[in-house]
């Protein structure tokens, strides 16, 4: 646990310990700290559900909630997949200070994973049909530039074409893209964009300026 841990986020670790000893070694709780998104994880339970530990970074969705600001509503119920390609039923519930701002989330994640391989067995019994539900992978790591290089690839991997025939116009686009699911709060995701685009990182820097300019 972290020495500097916020004293209200530190009030709930009883209740992160107390969720995950209920529902057991497949439920891992995770306490963040949603001003360091580099090292978020300040206390976390059941680790081995995503492999992290302390000081792992937020998430890409993590990421996202923070760049956009989603912290009206509370994500409950969503699915993950893990790289290894186990399931978990995610959610994330926010935390605020006594002055009403969010200061970090509490993430508990489930792996369904066997009850997903009997839900199917027994469809197949019953002659039914599997429920269809939207596969949203997660990239859970130790490390800040995994999520970097994850995000990077998947907007990059949408475009359809190598990077040596992007315009202009498509280049703003992938940036747009990538600083919509806050990866610029992460440290030197612009010069590794940049980097990625073939262009400068004052590129880059002129192509938010553009973007932000536009939204505000």
């Amino acid at each position: 646990m972290s020495k500097n841990i916020h004293p209200v986020l530190k009030n709930m670790i009883p209740i992160i310990q107390g969720i995950a000893k209920t529902f057991g070694r497949n439920c891992e709780v995770v306490l963040q700290d949603l001003s360091n998104p580099q090292k978020s994880v300040v206390a976390i339970v059941n680790g081995h559900v995503t492999g992290r530990d302390i000081g792992s970074p937020l998430t890409e969705r993590g990421l996202k909630a923070v760049r956009n600001k989603e912290y009206e509503t509370d994500l409950i119920k969503y699915k993950t997949v893990t790289s290894d390609g186990r399931t978990l039923k995610s959610s994330t519930i926010f935390i605020k200070d006594e002055k009403d701002k969010v200061i970090g989330c509490m993430c508990i994640n489930y792996d369904i994973t066997e009850f997903v391989v009997a839900k199917k067995v027994i469809n197949e019994m019953v002659e039914t049909l599997e429920d269809s539900i939207e596969r949203e992978e997660e990239t859970y790591s130790n490390n800040i530039n995994d999520i970097l290089y994850t995000l990077v690839d998947k907007v990059l991997g949408s475009q359809g074409k190598p990077i040596a025939y992007l315009n202009k116009e498509e280049k703003v686009n992938i940036v747009k893209q990538l600083d919509e699911k806050g990866t610029f709060l992460i440290k030197g995701a612009v010069e590794y964009v940049a980097e990625v685009l073939c262009v400068s990182r004052f590129t880059v820097y002129n192509y938010l300026d553009e973007i932000r300019s536009e939204n505000y």
